[in-house]
């Protein structure tokens, strides 16, 4: 079973920055990845996505184009998610998650701005 392992994050000062990444372990072709948060009392919400093959297409979230970049590393079946200029509302624990209804959510890794 395909597994994503994510690892990354942590407390940071607001202006700071954190690279999250996710590996999908196993045998895969996925074919989308991503990532999503959900801060305390608020519902789980899209962050950004990349294809891993097809000219690599991003979607990002308004409330952070120009500050986090996903890539990926379609070799490695990895995703990466590069958070600048973070802000105390981006805090949140941050899922990784495959465009594949057999892959299971990663466990979530927790990003914490302070102000």
């Amino acid at each position: 079973q395909v597994q994503l392992v994510e690892s990354g994050g942590g407390l940071v000062q607001t202006g700071g920055s954190l690279r999250l990444s996710c590996t999908a372990s196993g045998s895969s072709v996925i074919a989308a990845m991503g990532w999503y948060r959900q801060a305390p009392g608020k519902q789980r919400e899209l962050v950004a996505t990349i294809l891993m093959r097809a000219g690599g297409t991003t979607n990002v979230a308004s409330s952070v184009k120009g500050r986090f970049t996903i890539s990926s590393d379609t070799v490695n079946d990895t995703v990466y998610l590069q958070m600048n200029s973070l802000k105390p509302e981006d805090t949140a624990v941050y899922y990784c998650h495959a465009d594949d209804y057999r892959v299971p959510w990663g466990q979530g890794t927790q990003v914490t701005v302070s102000s």
